[in-house]
């Protein structure tokens, strides 16, 4: 009979094998010691942005001859805190995370920092702890730059429903704050709907579909990301770009493509293939001891028919 002590290492074995989805292992280029392992904790990977985010990471990590294991949630906290608990047992020597909730997330990353080990948040924040670093859009500028094109495009006048992601993160509240600052300078623009759709399309597709039944008259809607953009835009039909003018937030290639096909006025993109990158930069330097930005800003961009060209892969 095989003991407790064994069946419990096969267990914690199995767990890691079933929630690793992706390693990048490479020959030692750039310096760095033999066995170094980072593990990037992503929300999830049913979004094109975080895929996008994956592979700048990936790159990364490639050029500069480091380990990186990457792990999923699938948008759910208590597989993520599993993960994270799952990376400090690993070896991983440094821990980059995109909470699926900032609050929820804390409990985990503090204890990776109390174990010595240096976690680099990406895109979102976690609430409460001290990051060694924050590699992440500026959220609230873009949600004003959201209003000021949705506005533009309405004419400065109307209704409109906003869209918000998944609630609890960092990134919906920054870009729903500057989303309302924003709008307080069209005092004829009224927001007549703020829900949830979890920055899902699907979820958008449903949730529109329910609050224009409601709110029949709108002309614009702001939806936090673009995946939600996509399915408000699905729901609207021949009304999308039009009669109903739809803002988005990522820059994603299927939002690069709504402007160019005229369905979506604008997009704010952000750089996730640069946000993977810089992560990974910032992790390599805590891992050496070296001093690294609490916070690591990269730029976010309007864009609209007249530069999507710029943008658009």
């Amino acid at each position: 009979m095989k003991s407790a002590s064994f069946l419990k290492i096969a267990a914690v074995t199995a767990t890691a094998a079933l929630i690793l989805v992706g390693t990048t292992a490479c020959g030692r280029g750039g310096g760095e010691a033999p066995g170094d392992k980072i593990v990037m904790a992503i929300s999830t990977l049913n979004n094109p942005f975080f895929v996008e985010l994956r592979d700048g990471a990936q790159a990364a990590a490639k050029e500069a001859g480091v380990e990186l294991s990457i792990v999923d949630a699938q948008n759910d906290s208590a597989t993520q805190a599993n993960q994270l608990a799952t990376a400090a047992a690993s070896g991983a020597k440094a821990v980059i995370v995109n909470p699926v909730d900032s609050d929820a997330a804390a409990s985990a990353v503090d204890a990776l920092i109390t174990a010595g080990i240096p976690v680099i948040g990406v895109d979102r924040t976690v609430t409460g702890v001290d990051l060694a670093s924050l590699v992440a859009s500026d959220n609230v500028a873009g949600g004003r730059q959201a209003a000021d094109e949705l506005a533009k495009a309405m004419g400065e006048t109307g209704t409109v429903i906003h869209l918000q992601g998944v609630a609890g993160t960092s990134a919906s509240r920054e870009r729903g704050a500057g989303f309302d600052e924003g709008m307080k300078a069209y005092p004829d623009i009224t927001v007549v709907a703020t829900q949830t759709a979890n920055f899902d399309r699907a979820a958008a597709l449903d949730v529109t579909t329910n609050l224009l039944q409601a709110n029949p008259g709108v002309t614009g809607l702001f939806a936090e990301n673009d995946e939600m953009a996509l399915g408000a835009i699905q729901a609207l039909g021949d009304k999308a770009g039009s009669e109903v003018f739809v803002v988005g937030f990522d820059g994603t290639t299927d939002g690069l493509d709504a402007i160019t096909a005229g369905t979506l006025v604008a997009t704010i993109a952000q750089q996730p293939a640069e946000l993977g990158k810089l992560a990974v930069e910032s992790a390599i330097k805590a891992i050496k001891g070296e001093t690294i930005a609490k916070t690591v800003p990269v730029e976010v961009v309007s864009v609209t028919k007249t530069n999507v060209g710029d943008f658009a892969k």
